[in-house]
């Protein structure tokens, strides 16, 4: 989603296209991203159109921004240790199967 909001702003809607979800499931995963400080939203309308937040660069030194990253990085690392248990046992599932 980040990667995808990274080529500019969306409207929810059109947002949703791209990945052939629903929006109550979009909405979901939007509101994990704006809360961590990762997007923003604006209202237009009834539209809602999201993009990347913009972090000033005199409120945000490299320390900071260093452990935002790392706190992502944590993230990412839970599900990470998981997939790669269930990829290994996929593997030797296919394995066994030839």
């Amino acid at each position: 989603m980040i990667e995808k909001l990274s080529h500019g702003e969306a409207s929810v809607s059109q947002f949703a296209e791209r990945f052939g979800v629903s929006l109550p499931t979009i909405h979901k995963h939007l509101r994990v991203l704006e809360r961590a400080g990762l997007i923003r939203h604006e209202k237009r309308g009834r539209v809602r159109h999201i993009r990347l937040a913009q972090v000033p660069a005199r409120k945000c030194d490299n320390q900071q921004r260093s452990s935002s990253i790392d706190r992502v990085k944590d993230w990412l690392a839970q599900f990470e240790a998981s997939w790669d248990e269930h990829l290994q046992r996929l593997k030797l599932q296919v394995e066994s199967d030839l």
